[in-house]
């Protein structure tokens, strides 16, 4: 109690003091003084029970010494608070007055870091994180599949070095939290083979051949609650990976040397792969559908029916372009007899390159963290990278080109790199060259550096110095290291993350450096970069990934041999995208119809299997373009805000209005999804949302858009039938049925009322047919 007394007393006080900073002798003065008076003092008394508390627990480890450091520093300015608030009432000067509540502010900032860390020591470093539903930090964790009967007859080496590598994975999934490095209980550590072999305070915890006598195997066996159980936090050890570390230790627990090498986390290869592809079958010539029918055969998986012309022709023109078909262009595509007519209309929406370019705008804009406005433009710390981004996909730039100048940027160019000063060093884990290390391996390598940035990484095998080498390649000068927000003195080295891709010299200037990345990094031998982009192109046509989560690229595909296909035949065929996007969108399966899935959690699981598209809902750019274009624009000229491409009929475009990825974002693109693109995003949540339901219901730029839409169509369609004849074709592409127009006829009458047009728009814009790409 007394240990964590002081928290709430001096938050509290520090609260009220925000009330009182126009009046000092405010209503609240007699509270906030005996706030600061118990907390000033618990504070001190908190530091003293918390040193023997430490002392007497035997937990030890670099969050524990900062969680003591920062514990002792609030120690001390409570005591200078605690002066202060009796020197005020001596004098109740101004100065005094100002220092006491810096003094108090800072204080309370004390306390609150400290205990920080102390529910880092308690309850593990994600201990904020770690319960939030749908967390990827503790999803993305490879679940652990034992074949314990392998072992079971003597081990060759091969096998002991696989045995000791799952045995790992178990101590690195289980006891890292409270047995390595970052944090040491009961002085036992686990990541480490001298350490495990050493034991603890209690002694030795592994008794080798002897599972019974071994404590390691005693704690994990007790039942949860038990004080002594392990892992105190959190789930118990399941019965598989239980097995496994008693006949580990039944076995002698070898231990090879260089088994530290060996990773305990599934790592995708680095170097490209070029499979055979499948001999054809059932009539299939497309590469990508010998490889789905080859994995449908594998899990007895039936082919689905392929889709009608309507819902073709609307899923390529919201794919390839983001907009609806209009009735005469599904009408023409109809009358086409050409057997391979939806490969030519394909082909022919790729080359509409604005509409192409306005659309895949807003991929590419939440990947880069793009906007047209925003924290940091005032203050030239952010730069805007869209006449860049916008000409590179009008002109369909080679992904490799494209790669070189976010890497080694031009003006134009530099605002992925360079955009994140404005943010400032937010803490050592977050300095401006970690953060362009952390994203440009999220969005061009799938790679997650974040927990790498503070300590050795809890979901990867990557190491601090690991990441910190490949940030100071954004380096102006030599980066020095700080653990758990603690500088170590150690300088980091300068290189990238596999050797394998070449050397950066250390010595080079800032922009010399970033030359070298970008030539090593789209080199064809780092296969890697190139499964990572066609895996999220993937993902954007089909709804979701071979590899999920698409920033996880060390994950298990469901299809290992089509992802490393697809990056191998897109290098060999000139980086092209729009040629990839036109390969899957030719594809048979791209054609069958698609899948539903009640929650995304399905799309993550372990036991996933690919079946065909994805159904998925419209984006929140999507679904306004498609509002602009059936009732009315949604969006002023005024407020488009990149004027370089104000897109009419006249400069190429098919539309006549502003097109929402060209929009700033605001309060309705928010509510339908569209991310703070502040930070990377390169995932779209498609699932309906709350604040989605109550925009669309209630919301004012909706509603204005509907009651000018309502006036255009009663001015143009008096009758009901008529109304509502070409209301459906607009939106869906077809006629209404009979017990639709019925529904019509039943709410507005033989004559529709404009207020009576704008609930049937309304009603027809949130039909899932409107909603969803099928």
């Amino acid at each position: 109690m007394i240990v964590h007394f002081p928290i709430a007393l001096l938050v509290f006080a520090a609260v009220l003091e925000l009330f009182s900073l126009k009046n000092y002798q405010s209503k609240f003065r007699p509270a906030i003084s005996a706030l600061l008076i118990a907390g000033g003092i618990s504070a001190i008394v908190s530091a003293i029970f918390g040193l023997l508390l430490a002392s007497s627990e035997g937990t030890s480890g670099e969050t524990l010494d900062l969680h003591k450091q920062v514990g002792l520093v609030t120690a001390g300015l409570s005591a200078i608070l605690l002066f202060y608030l009796y020197r005020i009432h001596k004098s109740r000067s101004k100065s005094t007055v100002r220092i006491l509540r810096g003094v108090l502010f800072l204080t309370t900032i004390g306390v609150s870091v400290t205990g920080h860390f102390g529910g880092s020591l308690t309850h593990g470093e994600d201990f904020l994180t770690e319960v939030i539903p749908n967390n990827k930090s503790s999803q993305n964790i490879e679940k652990l599949n034992i074949n314990l009967a392998s072992y079971q007859s003597e081990l060759s080496p091969e096998k002991e070095m696989k045995l000791i590598g799952e045995v790992r994975m178990v101590f690195a999934h289980n006891c890292y939290k409270c047995h390595s490095g970052a944090k040491i209980e009961g002085e036992l550590r686990l990541d480490e083979k001298e350490y495990v072999f050493e034991g603890g305070e209690n002694g030795k915890v592994i008794i080798p051949g002897s599972p019974s006598e071994s404590e390691l195997i005693r704690r994990i066996n007790l039942k949860k609650g038990h004080k002594e159980v392990m892992p105190a936090k959190g789930n118990l050890l399941n019965d598989q990976e239980k097995a496994l570390l008693e006949l580990w230790i039944q076995k002698g627990a070898p231990w090879p040397d260089g088994a530290a090498q060996q990773s305990v986390y599934r790592v995708a290869e680095l170097a490209p792969r070029s499979p055979k592809l499948p001999n054809p079958s059932n009539g299939l010539n497309n590469p990508i559908d010998l490889w789905v029918n080859q994995y449908f055969n594998q899990h007895g998986i039936n082919w689905p029916e392929e889709v009608s012309d309507r819902v073709y022709l609307r899923r390529i023109y919201l794919d390839v372009i983001g907009l609806i078909p209009s009735q005469v262009e599904f009408e023409s595509f109809v009358n086409d007899h050409r057997p391979n007519k939806r490969s030519i209309w394909l082909h022919e929406l790729l080359n509409r390159d604005q509409d192409y370019a306005t659309h895949w705008l807003t991929f590419w804009n939440d990947a880069l963290r793009n906007d047209y406005t925003g924290t940091g433009y005032i203050t030239n710390g952010r730069y805007n990278i869209t006449d860049w981004l916008y000409k590179s996909l009008e002109e369909n730039k080679t992904y490799d080109v494209f790669v070189k100048e976010l890497l080694n940027p031009s003006e134009k160019s530099k605002g992925f790199i360079e955009g994140i000063r404005w943010r400032g060093t937010v803490n050592a884990s977050q300095r401006t060259e970690l953060q362009a290390a952390q994203n440009v391996g999220q969005v061009l390598l799938g790679l997650n550096l974040k927990c790498a940035s503070c300590h050795d990484s809890f979901i990867s095998d990557w190491k601090l110095e690991e990441s910190y080498a490949f940030a100071n390649i954004f380096a102006d000068s030599t980066l020095e290291i700080s653990r758990c927000e603690q500088p170590t003195g150690k300088m980091a080295d300068t290189r990238i993350l596999w050797e394998e891709l070449g050397d950066i010299d250390s010595a080079a200037s800032r922009s010399e450096k970033l030359k070298q990345l970008a030539e090593n990094l789209v080199q064809p031998a780092n296969g890697r970069m190139y499964r990572t982009i066609v895996n999220r192109i993937w993902k954007q046509m089909m709804g979701r990934g071979i590899v999920e989560p698409v920033d996880e690229m060390d994950n298990e595909p469901w299809s290992q041999d089509l992802l490393d296909w697809l990056a191998t035949d897109f290098v060999e065929n000139g980086y092209n995208i729009k040629r990839l996007i036109a390969q899957i969108g030719s594809s048979k399966i791209y054609q069958a119809k698609s899948t539903g899935y009640e929650t995304a959690d399905q799309l993550l699981a372990e036991d996933f299997q690919f079946e065909g598209m994805v159904r998925r809902r419209l984006t929140a750019e999507q679904f306004s373009d498609a509002v602009s274009t059936v009732v009315y624009p949604l969006f002023k000229p005024e407020e488009q805000k990149y004027k370089p491409y104000e897109l009419t009929p006249e400069s190429g475009s098919s539309v006549n209005y502003v097109r929402a990825s060209l929009v700033a974002n605001n309060d309705f693109l928010k509510a339908l999804g569209r991310p703070n693109r502040e930070i990377v995003s390169t995932s779209r949540d498609s699932q309906a949302s709350l604040l989605q339901a109550l925009e669309l219901t209630n919301g004012i730029l909706l509603d204005s858009a509907l009651i000018m839409g309502a006036k255009n169509w009663e001015a143009n369609y008096p009758n009901t039938d008529q109304l509502t004849e070409a209301i459906y074709e607009k939106t869906l592409n077809r006629k209404p049925e009979e017990k639709e127009l019925e529904v019509a006829r039943k709410v507005m009458g033989s004559t529709p009322k404009k207020e009576q047009i704008q609930d049937f728009l309304w009603a027809v814009l949130l039909l899932p047919e409107f909603q969803l790409i099928y």
